[in-house]
This record gives structure tokens, C-alpha cells and sequence, in this order.
């Protein structure tokens, strides 16, 4: 055989070798299905209690995203990363998870959208206006429904993906709601498809908030949990249904046998958010324009928070990072003028990005807030600051008078010198009774109570202040009506209170971990506008000469190296 010819039936083996073994390998992975996410956050790969929840799915889910149609070029990435996520749900769940998308704006007639749009609005999608152009060049303003639809089983759950946070650009938001999606998608999913609710319980009876001050959290509360109010009244059995409990703003002390009843709940494994109070302000005495005196609040509860490992101190918290408040500003006599003047006494809380709690919210108004610390060196028990102040705030001690015409007081910024003081903190683990080596018989006479002096793995959040989660209400002949959580008449503002307390809550009542979903951080790359414009045109050049320039030299040396390789001398 010459060796021209073995050489082409060398090569005809190499391609017949090389099609073989692309078929197996298209044949083996039609079969096994797997991907490699090579990213350095790792964006693209779905944890592992969302595969346990779509694995779990026993009907068909319907996911129904109107996003769709002429968008901005950040939704199109934010409707390209939703079609990603939901196409890994779809691997993971199979046919339990259908989804589309679908443009509000293939109605035609202005009538129809307009109905369909108040239809998506009734049902809980938010809308958001965009700024885009039409064919011929001009900007015109569209509706789009950044949000979803998920049916399951007849029942219809509305999910809105865009973050909306004031204090960050629109690409940081558009970044912060791909980072959120999916923990929204597979939040949405379990919450409709779970068949049985967990049961938290607000606690009454010692002067803290009612059903009114605390309206808007409880009716946000009710779409994930069946909410109750429970009078404790030295019941033992009182707090048996109940995986949570919320102590809203105590005024009066409470007593050791509801407080041994509290203990017990935790010892057996209960959580509790403890929004308390360590210094007593009346707010409604200072919006009448009268002076009221700041004391100590004597809740009775210093004892017990100190044995699970906090302390808080009755001290008042002055920030300059502070809301502001109507002040009349026109002289006696004349029509009433009201001007913004800073309140340092409403400290604006900035939420931690590390932590899966406060991870992208607004920031936080507090009203009268106190400082807390962590005690204790148990190793059984974890403890993480929720949140803190600014580097510029002051304590201030108590009783002191306090009067709103303190707004005119110049501020020395020199008096700021407590930096980051804790206010809000986490604890995990296991506790210690506050009760032990005392006698239960002279707390419960009559009451046999099966004691635990060691609980089980829980954890609780204390906050010390109770306006955090306090909305306003304003009297009406007619009733009373709620106003949003967390809304500022005054400014048209709302901050991020009612969304952080419904993460502390889903933290406490949350056992697979699904809210560390939204711990996840996928970095921002934007590029730098300032360096593109100036090296614009080298960039370009570089790019449509660099490639050519590689192709040409590869073919030359590829030339040159056959030439050698197949290229006969005759040897004389």
C-alpha cells in the first residue's frame, strides 16, 4: 500500500472514530442530564432545598410570567435570567412545571388591556411604567407587570420579581431581583402547594400593641401562616399549637407565671420575636406638641432575655442617618407652614447585605430605639447583630424630657462618637431555662408542669424597639383604618419594616433553610461608561483586527507545517 492511501485511510478511521463516538455521546446524554456551572458565584446552579421542594410537587404547576414583548434592555436580562431559572426548574420537577410567557399587549383595542391589566392588578401583580421606543425612534411610556402568575390545583398566587429599593441605581435593583429569583419562584411554589400552615400567635394581655397598631404585618403574616392573638393567663397549655409567637411591645410587667409558660414554649423548641421596649416614650403626647418624659418601660423581661444572652440597656439612641418630621414653621398668628426638619430620635436603620434577613431591604425606621448587648459566653448559643446604627449616634440616658421644638437645637456632630450600636440580634442554639433551681409551685400553685431546664435546637430575634413593627391607624367615625407598614405619610416613603419583620419571621418558622436562598450574592459587572467612550475606538480596531491577524498567521503556519510534513525528497 502506498502511503499516500494509508494516510487517507488513517484519516477516513480518524472521522469515522470521531462520529462514532459524538453519536454515543449524544445517545448517553439524552439519557443523563447534567451541566457544569463554571461562573465564579455560581448563578446558575440551583441549591439544594429548591430541588427538594420541585421534587416533591405531586400535581402540575402553572408559571405565567408577563414579561414579554418590547421591554427595556435591563427586563430583557431580567426576562432572559427568568427563563433561565425556570428552565432548571423544569429539568428538576419535569412536566410538574410548566411555564410561559406571555405580552399583556397581544390584546387588541385599549379596552381590552386596560381590563386585563386591572385584572392582574386585582390579583396582586404590581405594575411599573418604562420608557421605551417605537419603530419610528420616539419614547413612548408602556405598563409592564414585571411578575408572575402560579396556579396550582385551581388556586392562583401572584409573585412580583422586580426589588424596588429607592437607595439603589436601577441596575442594582434589576440585579438584586435576578439574585432574589429563586428564592420568590420556589417561595411562591411551596407556599401553595403545602396543604397544612404553621400557626404563629401574637401575644396579648400586657399592654403591647393590638390588632390595629399591628394590622398590616398580620394581614401580610396571614397569606403563610394562620395568625392568632393568645392571652396567655398563666394557661400552660396555652402556647401548644403555635411553632411562633410574637411579644409586640409589652407596657406593663408580665407576670413570672406567663413568663415561666414563654420559657417553657421555648425549652420545647418555640420561637419567639421579642419586640420590646426598654424605654417608655408616648408618641402620642408629642404629636399633640406636648412634652412627655422618656423612663424606663418595666416589662419585667430583663431577667430572662439575659439568661438566653441579651441585655437591654434603658438608654434612648440619638443618629444623625435619621427620618425626618413636619415642623410649623410660621410665626404665631399666620397660616401653618410645615417644613422637613430631621428627628434624630428616628434613627433610619441600614440593613445588613450578609445576612439572609435583611439582604437587599430599605432601610429601616425605628422610633425611640434602645441599644442592645450580647452576654453570656455560652458556646451552645450563636449570636448575630441584625441590625445596628450609623457610625454617627449617641445614647442618650434616662428620664429625660423630651419635646418636639428639640428639632431646632443645633447639632454637634462631635457628640456622635457611638458608632454601629447594636439594636436587633439573633440568637441560635440551645438555651437555658430562666427558671431552674426555682420553685414552679409558688409561680403555678395548683399546676403540675412537666419543667425542661434545657431546650431543644431554637432560635430567637430580639429587637429593641416595638415601632418597628407598629403601623399607623388613623380614627374614623366609621372605624379604624390601617396605614401601610412602614409608610411615611409625610415623605411618600416607605421603608422596609414590614418586609423585615416577615423575614424574621419566616427565619424563625423556616426549618429546610429556604430563605438562605435569598443569602445568595451574584456580583454586578457594569461596565465602566466613563473608560468605554474614552477607548472607544481602540477597542474596535483591536477587535476587527486582532481576530484576522490570527487567522492569517494560523494559516500560514498550518501552510507551512503540511508543506514539511508531506512534502518527498528523493534520497540519490
Amino acid at each position: 500500500m502506498s502511503l499516500s492511501k494509508s494516510i487517507k485511510v488513517r484519516s477516513f478511521k480518524a472521522i469515522l472514530i470521531l462520529l462514532i463516538s459524538l453519536l454515543v455521546i449524544n445517545v448517553i446524554s439524552s439519557f443523563i442530564y447534567f451541566r457544569i456551572d463554571l461562573t465564579e458565584d455560581k448563578r446558575f446552579t440551583i441549591q439544594p432545598v429548591t430541588r427538594e421542594v420541585l421534587k416533591g410537587l405531586d400535581d402540575i404547576v402553572v408559571v405565567r410570567v408577563y414579561l414579554e414583548g418590547e421591554l427595556p434592555v435591563a427586563f430583557v436580562r431580567m426576562k432572559k435570567a427568568l427563563a433561565e431559572t425556570l428552565s432548571e426548574f423544569k429539568v428538576i420537577a419535569g412536566k410538574k412545571i410548566q411555564y410561559e410567557f406571555v405580552n399583556p399587549y397581544t390584546l387588541s383595542g385599549s379596552k381590552n388591556q386596560d381590563k386585563l391589566f386591572r385584572q392582574l392588578s386585582d390579583k396582586g401583580l404590581v405594575p411599573t411604567n418604562v420608557h421605551i421606543k417605537d419603530k419610528e425612534g420616539a419614547m413612548i411610556q408602556r405598563i409592564i407587570f414585571p411578575g408572575c402568575i402560579i396556579t396550582y390545583r385551581g388556586k392562583e398566587l401572584a409573585v412580583n420579581l422586580l426589588r424596588n429599593n429607592p437607595n439603589l441605581s436601577g441596575e442594582e435593583n434589576i440585579n438584586l431581583s435576578i439574585q432574589n429569583f429563586e428564592y420568590a419562584l420556589v417561595d411562591a411554589i411551596d407556599r401553595i402547594t403545602t396543604q397544612t400552615r404553621q400557626q404563629i400567635a401574637f401575644i396579648e394581655g400586657h399592654g403591647e400593641l393590638d390588632e390595629f397598631e399591628t394590622g398590616d404585618i398580620e394581614r401580610e403574616l396571614a397569606q403563610y401562616y394562620d395568625v392568632s392573638r393568645v392571652v396567655i393567663n398563666a394557661d400552660p397549655n396555652a402556647l401548644k399549637p403555635y411553632r411562633a409567637i410574637i411579644v409586640a411591645g409589652p407596657t406593663k410587667p408580665i407576670p413570672d407565671a406567663d413568663k415561666l409558660i414563654i420559657d417553657q414554649f421555648i425549652m420545647q423548641g418555640g420561637r419567639v420575636l421579642w419586640l420590646v421596649d426598654p424605654v417608655s416614650v408616648s408618641i402620642d403626647s408629642l404629636s399633640t406638641g406636648a412634652s412627655t418624659l422618656a423612663f424606663v418601660n418595666q416589662h419585667n423581661l430583663d431577667d430572662m432575655l439575659f439568661r438566653y444572652g441579651v441585655r437591654l440597656n434603658p438608654l434612648l439612641v440619638q443618629d444623625l442617618q435619621c427620618s425626618v418630621i413636619p415642623v410649623n414653621s410660621a410665626l404665631v398668628g399666620q397660616e401653618p407652614r410645615f417644613v422637613p426638619a430631621p428627628w434624630l430620635y428616628y434613627p433610619l436603620l441600614t440593613p445588613p447585605a450578609d445576612n439572609a434577613v435583611t439582604k437587599g431591604l430599605n432601610l429601616i425606621l425605628a422610633k425611640f430605639i434602645s441599644p442592645i448587648d450580647t452576654v453570656g459566653m455560652s458556646a451552645e448559643v450563636k449570636k448575630r447583630i441584625l441590625l445596628s446604627t450609623s457610625r454617627e449616634s449617641k445614647l442618650v440616658k434616662v428620664p429625660v424630657l423630651i419635646n418636639l421644638n428639640q428639632v431646632s437645637n443645633a447639632i454637634t456632630r462631635y457628640e456622635f462618637q457611638n458608632p454601629n450600636v447594636p439594636v436587633a440580634v439573633e440568637l441560635q442554639g440551645v438555651f437555658r431555662s430562666n427558671f431552674r433551681n426555682r420553685p414552679l409551685s409558688s409561680i403555678l400553685p395548683g399546676t403540675a408542669i412537666n419543667f425542661i431546664d434545657r431546650s431543644v435546637p431554637t432560635k430567637m430575634i430580639v429587637v429593641a424597639d416595638a415601632d418597628i413593627i407598629r403601623n399607623e391607624v388613623q380614627r374614623r367615625p366609621n372605624g379604624a383604618y390601617v396605614i401601610p407598614l412602614g409608610f411615611d405619610r409625610f415623605t411618600q416613603q416607605t421603608f422596609g419594616n414590614k418586609e423585615l419583620v416577615l423575614n424574621m419571621v419566616k427565619y424563625l418558622c423556616d426549618d429546610n433553610g429556604l430563605l438562605e436562598l435569598r443569602s445568595r450574592d451574584i456580583k454586578l459587572r457594569l461596565l465602566d461608561r466613563k473608560r468605554a467612550v474614552n477607548e472607544r475606538r481602540y477597542w474596535q480596531l483591536f477587535n476587527m483586527v486582532l481576530p484576522s491577524l490570527i487567522l492569517v498567521v494560523a494559516g500560514i503556519t498550518w501552510s507551512i507545517v503540511r508543506r514539511k510534513k508531506y512534502t518527498f525528497r528523493n534520497v540519490s
